[in-house]
């Protein structure tokens, strides 16, 4: 921008001198200095704008596409099998026999540990001999009902005499089978610490059953993505332990939120792996926003000012400075939702260092 020079305060100096001069020779002085002056000040506006013209920042560029742009929510979870269960007895009683160790791999029914119900042994003996008994006076009374002998209260008495004891004799059986631990699922014995003369008790001695090969991650999710969480999400899953990961979807996302850490549960099944076990750690990445076809630039291209974000973009070595509307960051990148489009030449490094207007020399491009 030039800049005018005025001298009133030459002109002035120049009048105030010691000896008294003839003022046209005076003033013609003056002119003659006022004229060198200018001519200075001229050369020098002229070459500060020769460098002016001249001077641009160094910058690097990348072109504007569109593309597919998803934000996801990290959480951290655990591996769990889909059947973990805890096999404990119905009755309270010494155990008499162990039919499995840790590590064996048993079937859904498979008696576990017995017992001691010696004293229902002995009530069942008593009921199966009173059933017998019964079971002989019915089938008299019933071959002289046939023959017309005797009445019929007395062969109904005999039938509901045996009816009696027999549902007393299977309600016998069913109670000694509650002095059984009894495997619920197929699995493998992942945990017992029992020993023979041992008392178990119900909801506290048990035995731990695993199916490792129906394997899930469960998660907790913070209330704050309940909307946007949901079963089918796209989740990305690391276990560090195991080096390994995989790309799958939500299986199960719970609607309750709890009250208490104010989320909700998720759930997602895992493909049979050799190499994962229950309670391993997973990291989660669960798609929580997607969009396609739409426009992502490198966060520090955005600059943020008290009237909105904007970006500078390169057009014919100008930098063009340009408001934009910004919309999720992740990843170090920020989903532009107006303001660019393809092709647009932006401004990546230097974009801190130039205004609008300047002049910028691209050093780098990238595709």
């Amino acid at each position: 921008m030039k800049k005018f020079i005025y001298i009133p305060f030459l002109v002035l100096l120049a009048a105030c001198s010691s000896k008294p001069k003839d003022k046209k020779a005076e003033l013609a002085d003056l002119k003659k200095q006022q004229s060198d002056i200018n001519s200075k000040i001229e050369k020098l506006q002229s070459e500060m704008g020769t460098t002016d013209s001249a001077k641009s920042t160094d910058v690097s560029v990348t072109e504007v596409k569109t593309g597919n742009f998803t934000n996801y929510v990290q959480i951290q979870g655990k591996i769990d099998a889909q059947d973990n269960v805890t096999a404990y007895p119905q009755m309270q009683a010494a155990i008499t026999a162990l039919y499995v160790k840790p590590g064996q791999h048993v079937s859904k029914g498979q008696i576990l540990a017995q017992l001691d119900n010696s004293v229902m042994q002995q009530n069942i003996a008593q009921s199966e001999a009173q059933v017998s008994l019964n079971q002989q006076l019915f089938d008299r009374q019933k071959n002289l009902w046939d023959q017309k002998i005797g009445t019929e209260v007395q062969y109904l008495q005999a039938q509901t005499t045996l009816q009696s004891s027999q549902k007393a004799l299977a309600s016998l059986k069913k109670q000694s089978a509650l002095y059984r631990i009894i495997s619920p699922i197929n699995g493998t014995v992942d945990q017992m610490d029992l020993k023979l003369g041992q008392s178990a008790t119900p909801g506290q001695t048990g035995i731990r059953i695993v199916n490792a090969d129906v394997l899930k991650v469960k998660a907790d999710v913070p209330e704050s993505y309940a909307s946007s969480v949901n079963t089918g999400n796209d989740v990305k899953i690391l276990i560090p332990d195991a080096n390994d990961s995989l790309v799958t979807k939500v299986t199960f996302a719970a609607k309750a939120i709890d009250p208490t850490s104010r989320s909700f549960g998720v759930e997602i099944k895992l493909p049979v792996r050799s190499t994962l076990r229950p309670n391993m750690t997973a990291i989660l990445k669960i798609a929580d926003y997607a969009k396609n076809n739409t426009i992502s630039v490198p966060v520090k291209a955005v600059q943020k000012s008290e009237t909105g974000d904007h970006v500078f973009v390169n057009q014919n070595g100008i930098a063009k400075q340009v408001n934009v509307k910004s919309g999720i960051t992740y990843g170090g990148q920020t989903e532009i939702l107006s303001g660019l489009k393809a092709g647009d030449q932006l401004i990546v490094e230097g974009a801190t260092e130039v205004e609008d207007g300047d002049k910028v020399k691209v050093v780098q491009s990238a595709n």
